[in-house]
């Protein structure tokens, strides 16, 4: 693939033009001294190859210091394992050395199906070694060879990995959505519900899904849940939908900021109130209500009601918990409605949306700050766990989780 002059001006004029208008600036960023070092560097990116165009971009928009903040092609190679293997990675010591572990594997994913499990080491995509810090990428529509080995042991084994093709839309990248959610039992009343995605522009066949699952888990005698948000990948508002679960009123979970309100200020008291919409109608309704104002909302739980798990929540999380859930076990910390374990989470909780810029690229940009309920910002903080817990490769190795063993441990307690 070739970029022309005049295509990778029509790129940078337009990442320019909705970095300016449309990026919600939480690290207070210069926009004046950003844009210079943009027109700066233009002259050597129109030089450049191709690669090194793509990664020239990349590095200036680093220093708008947000997350979800990426310049990708359509066809992109820049994608994590997780967005398009559905498995997670883990740097860790083997032998005297640094090796990808895999972390978090998503149940009915490619690397699921192709028989990789939490513990198995990395040692080679498509013939060529792979070693933190550089991390494997995994192409959208294609298929790749792994060298994957046991822990503690020195034989490996090849693996083929089949990645779907799938096409990015304004509200996602082209990733492969994992299945979400999962449920089951895993003691006597304890029910178990793995979220590894909050999938939907809304998130309303989410919510379904996840009122399915909650009702088939009370039928058969939960009255405490575990809440596996491990490796989340974020998503959609169906993250309200597993909020309000964990609550009887509305309450509020945090309020979301437009640049424009973000740069005037604000009082958190006097934003409108808005429970997530339940229905379709509901959905509409809303949309109608924000359509010509500012979209700067204190969001609430939906009153669900009581529930038997209520005050009975233990949730799971990890490096790798991102966005939405990160705003959900957050909502659980402020409010004392779940205890928490495992990781620190990521700290990537900003809203985006996805604009084409020319030639079969996007660029994901951060339009939407989010900040809790009490006024503080998850970006590049995230959330403690009440009980810190690191994964142990050892226990991994031999099939067991003791992250969710000890979840099981105090919900059994609770």
């Amino acid at each position: 693939m070739t970029l022309e002059p005049r295509n990778r001006i029509e790129i940078l004029k337009a990442i320019k033009k909705l970095v300016l208008a449309n990026h919600i600036n939480v690290a207070g960023v210069d926009y004046d001294i950003w844009a210079k070092h943009l027109d700066e560097r233009t002259p050597e990116l129109l030089n450049a190859d191709l690669a090194s165009f793509e990664a020239g971009i990349r590095q200036l928009l680093t220093e708008l210091k947000t997350s979800h903040t990426v310049f990708y092609h359509s066809l992109s190679k820049e994608l994590l394992p997780q967005h398009t293997i559905n498995a997670s990675l883990k740097d860790v010591p083997q032998d005297g050395c640094r090796r990808w572990m895999f972390l978090d594997v998503f149940e009915d994913g490619p690397a699921h199906k192709a028989g990789i499990k939490p513990g198995d080491i990395l040692e080679a995509v498509d013939g060529e070694d792979y070693a933190p810090p550089t991390t494997p990428h995994f192409v959208i529509g294609q298929i790749h060879t792994l060298l994957v080995r046991k822990p503690r042991s020195d034989i490996g084994s090849e693996i083929t990995i089949a990645v779907p093709i799938r096409k990015g839309t304004k509200q996602r990248p082209p990733i492969v959505e994992p299945k979400s959610p999962i449920h089951q039992m895993v003691g006597h009343g304890i029910g178990l519900l793995r979220i590894v995605y909050f999938p939907g522009a809304f998130g309303l066949s989410f919510a379904n899904a996840l009122d399915d699952a909650v009702d088939d888990l009370k039928r058969r005698g939960c009255d405490r849940v575990i809440l596996d948000l491990r490796g989340n990948m974020g998503g959609s508002l169906g993250f309200v939908r597993l909020a309000s679960y964990m609550c009887a009123g509305r309450l509020p979970i945090g309020h979301s900021l437009t640049p424009t309100r973000l740069r005037s200020g604000y009082d958190p008291d006097a934003l409108p109130r808005v429970p997530m919409p339940s229905t379709r109608a509901e959905l509409l309704l809303t949309l109608a209500r924000f359509a010509v104002r500012d979209k700067s909302v204190m969001l609430l739980t939906q009153g669900l009601g009581p529930q038997p798990f209520q005050n009975r929540i233990v949730i799971l999380v990890n490096e790798w918990t991102n966005s939405a859930a990160e705003m959900v076990a957050n909502f659980a910390a402020e409010n004392r409605l779940a205890t928490i374990v495992g990781q620190k989470t990521r700290g990537n909780v900003l809203g985006a949306a996805n604009f084409r810029v020319g030639s079969g690229y996007w660029l994901r940009l951060p339009v939407f700050g989010w900040f809790t309920s009490k006024g503080h910002t998850l970006e590049g903080t995230g959330v403690e766990p009440d009980v810190r817990l690191e994964i142990s490769v050892e226990a991994l190795a031999e099939g067991a989780d003791n992250q969710l063993n000890k979840g099981i441990e105090i919900a059994s307690a609770l």
